[in-house]
């Protein structure tokens, strides 16, 4: 624990500076909670002046704009350039009102003016219909977290900092926040962050003692177990703690003078002296009484400390006019007349001690990343081909090959592009950017470690959760990014996921936002190729959850084969303000198309396959339809059986890269005219559709086309179980036997014609069944199987 220097280092005039920033900023706060009209109380306070819903949170907003006050202070002082991120969830009305005093809110909403009738406009829009919203979110000045979930602004605040030396990230974690399963492991990125290279975070855990209802843990543990707590983690805290205002300016003063100083030190340290080994950062600890400044008790009951301040202390005000009164009092407690002159406008001591131009935290560049984006020196992906002679002969690891290409991506962008992921980096084939950039480890580091260093660029924790926020805040910044994982435990990340397309989608809305680079997904180690972790590894839902999101924001591709993945990631890491999610094998698989054929089909993303066809490029008796690396290998292994057993069949193959082709051009921008997908499909043919995840997803997809009616879809339908690769896709009724006895099933007069055919397939399935309990593997005949006629 770090001790204060109990010396007073604010002057009289710089503390009266100080307090009048942090009034105004709190009586700016009070009146966006509450106030419709009479922003500056020039006549008595009535209910007609009050907003008729009441939606906001008070609780933590007063310290939220303490931490800024002091910020503001630090940063003009010694030049620094920082951003300030808010975790607490709601604390909304303290960012705008910083913002609005500093004057980077007017700047980018000039109808919010500074001074009254800006300030009426500032309080009316909080909460309001076609207004903002109650929490830091994308329309916030400075911002790039967003408060309405919990759990995240930690990471988000470490990936900001990542190869960003001069950035300095404020991080206020609220006691809430701190309970959350992602804030708890977010303090050990301190473990990751190299000082000669990246900028600083300073966590400030504000401590205000409760939740909605509840108390906090960590603001009932004892001061002692708190410090032992954050000394564990590897930080040297510093407690700033109490109530009285003059006196929390000047311990807070004095501990983000020592700070400061001692961040200096750690980075001097690393970059001119040459130190390799982890620093302790420093931390604060900031307590403080919920609802600070607020009513102390409302109707006999304590507000002010309490949970009952959390969100709005006075209440139901149409029905007790004694909560008009406290309200206006209240609001007079922080004696406007001497902060905002006679037209609202900031008066020049409030502003002092604020810095100026892009040193403002609502003005700083890396909080609109796409300010600072740079595009990507990208290698030729055409360079990293394999070479296919002809279709299905030969097989390919695809990530490996992509890991290749993105072994240069590294090289070539030293300082703007990482590879996140879970400890599965190497498991999932992209082994040689490891190769190439190292894993970035600032902990104890052993002879016996593998590619571990200060200097590492692959991102690895086994925690999805700091993945993902990690990235978020690199790419928030103007940076670019990776995130690779096994495909069944994406899902840890379901909600963040979530908040960042959020986050996309509204910023497409906010003119002075500009586009950042996309949050690219590969998701390997896959559903059909989990059958030796068994029935836990085996989950392709992850698309279902991305496709709910603004077709705007979503893409969704899955790569047959390597050279088709090389197309596919080359576009995505050009692409801006998507996120894009590419499924791809890291098993051995069949090498379909050439270089140039994977790129017009890719660029297509669908297609028909003539070489896989029978259908002469006429109208065909059947369409087997498929997306995925094990579906398209099972669908053309059906055509290659039909084109042998029934070749009076007319069989046309359609591959599927780009997923939202099969939606229609008025759903995603990426949609099929009705026409152009009749043109593949058919309007009255049965279409057969293998597909790599939920087979529903298709059915929705699709459901407007014509011959809607004629499709049939195979897929992963929860069957699963640790076994072999070709009963996995037996046991879901996606293998090419199957696939053929349904094309027997639906093309008109052929359940006739093919019976023993059908009977057949049944045989078949049957006797590799037994093969694979008896051998544990799969026949060769399947598991080596390659097109027709191909040279092996």
């Amino acid at each position: 624990m770090a001790t204060i220097d109990t010396a007073r280092p604010l002057t009289t005039d710089e503390l009266a500076r100080l307090d009048a920033f942090w009034r105004a900023a709190n009586y700016l706060s009070v009146g966006q909670i509450y106030l419709l009209d009479n922003p500056l109380l020039r006549e008595p306070l009535t209910l007609e002046h009050i907003k008729p819903r009441l939606l906001g949170h008070w609780g933590t907003t007063p310290g939220l704009n303490f931490i800024y006050t002091h910020m503001n202070r630090v940063i003009a002082r010694d030049d620094l350039s920082a951003i300030y991120v808010a975790g607490p969830g709601h604390g909304g009305p303290g960012l705008v009102a910083s913002t609005w005093l500093e004057g980077s809110y007017s700047e980018l909403y000039p109808n919010i003016s500074r001074d009254e009738e800006g300030m009426r406009a500032l309080f009316r829009q909080f909460s309001f219909p076609g207004g903002i919203p109650s929490h830091v979110a994308p329309e916030t000045p400075g911002s790039i977290h967003e408060g309405g979930e919990l759990g995240y602004a930690l990471a988000h605040a470490y990936g900001a900092v990542l190869d960003n030396p001069e950035l300095l990230v404020t991080c206020v974690v609220g006691d809430g926040e701190a309970e959350t399963g992602p804030l708890a492991a977010s303090w050990h990125s301190n473990k990751f962050i190299n000082p000669a290279r990246d900028g600083a975070v300073l966590p400030i855990l504000h401590l205000n003692g409760y939740k909605i209802a509840n108390p906090t843990v960590l603001s009932r543990i004892s001061h002692d177990e708190l410090d032992a707590l954050m000394t564990g983690y590897g930080y040297r805290p510093w407690f700033v703690e109490g109530h009285e205002p003059e006196a929390m300016h000047q311990a807070m003063a004095a501990a983000l003078d020592e700070i400061t100083a001692e961040i200096r030190r750690i980075q001097d340290a690393a970059r001119e002296g040459g130190t390799t080994e982890r620093p302790r950062w420093p931390m604060i600890v900031l307590r403080t009484p919920k609802g600070w400044t607020g009513p102390a008790e409302v109707d006999g009951l304590p507000v002010e400390g309490t949970f009952r301040a959390h969100q709005v202390p006075l209440s139901k005000l149409a029905e007790n006019p004694e909560h008009v009164r406290m309200l206006e009092a209240w609001m007079r407690s922080y004696r406007p007349h001497e902060l905002f002159d006679e037209h609202g406008r900031p008066r020049a001591d409030v502003l002092a001690g604020v810095p100026e131009g892009e040193r403002r935290m609502g003005a700083n560049p890396h909080a609109n990343g796409g300010l600072l984006l740079r595009d990507l020196r990208l290698p030729d992906f055409r360079d990293y081909a394999i070479d296919v002679a002809t279709p299905g002969a030969h097989s390919s690891e695809a990530t490996r090959v992509l890991g290749e290409w993105l072994r240069g991506v590294a090289r070539d962008n030293p300082e703007t592009f990482r590879v996140f992921g879970p400890d599965e980096t190497a498991s999932n084939r992209l082994g040689a950017v490891i190769e190439e950039s190292g894993r970035a480890w600032m902990a104890e580091r052993l002879p016996t470690d593998d590619h571990v260093s200060p200097g590492g660029r692959v991102m690895e924790v086994l925690s999805e959760h700091l993945c993902q926020g990690w990235l978020e805040g690199y790419l928030l910044t103007g940076r670019h990014g990776v995130f690779n994982s096994y495909e069944a435990f994406i899902h840890i990340v379901d909600s963040m996921f979530n908040q960042h397309a959020k986050w996309l989608k509204s910023t497409r809305q906010i003119p002075w936002r500009r586009p950042v680079a996309s949050l690219n997904y590969l998701l390997s180690s896959h559903v059909w190729r989990q059958d030796h972790n068994g029935f836990s590894h085996q989950d392709p839902g992850f698309i279902d959850h991305v496709v709910n999101k603004k077709a705007e924001i979503i893409r969704v591709y899955l790569p047959p084969d390597a050279n088709c993945l090389l197309s596919v990631a080359d576009h995505c890491l050009r692409s801006r303000h998507y996120v894009n999610v590419v499924v791809a094998g890291k098993q051995p698989s069949l090498d379909y198309l050439t270089m140039d054929e994977a790129i017009a089909h890719c660029t297509r993303g669908i297609g028909i396959w003539d070489w896989a066809s029978s259908d002469n490029g006429g109208e065909p008796d059947v369409v087997l339809g498929c997306a995925g690396d094990i579906p398209t290998l099972e669908s053309v292994a059906a055509a290659a059986i039909l084109r042998e057993r029934l070749p009076e069949l007319k069989v046309r193959v359609v591959n599927v890269v780009d997923l939202m082709r099969l939606q229609d051009e008025t759903e995603h921008p990426h949609g099929l005219s009705h026409g152009l997908f009749d043109a593949l499909f058919t309007t009255d043919k049965p279409v057969i559709f293998a597909y790599h995840g939920y087979p529903w997803l298709i059915h929705r997809l699709t459901y407007r086309r014509a011959n809607h009616h004629n499709l049939h879809v195979r897929g992963y339908k929860e069957e699963g179980t640790t076994t072999t690769p070709f009963d996995m896709v037996m046991l879901n009724d996606m293998d090419r036997y199957h696939l053929v006895m349904d094309v027997i099933d639906r093309v008109p007069g052929l359940g006739q014609r093919a019976a023993l055919l059908r009977q057949e397939m049944v045989d078949e399935r049957l006797h590799i069944r037994a093969y694979t309990r008896e051998h544990g593997d799969d026949p060769a005949a399947v598991r080596d199987w390659v097109w027709p006629g191909a040279s092996t």
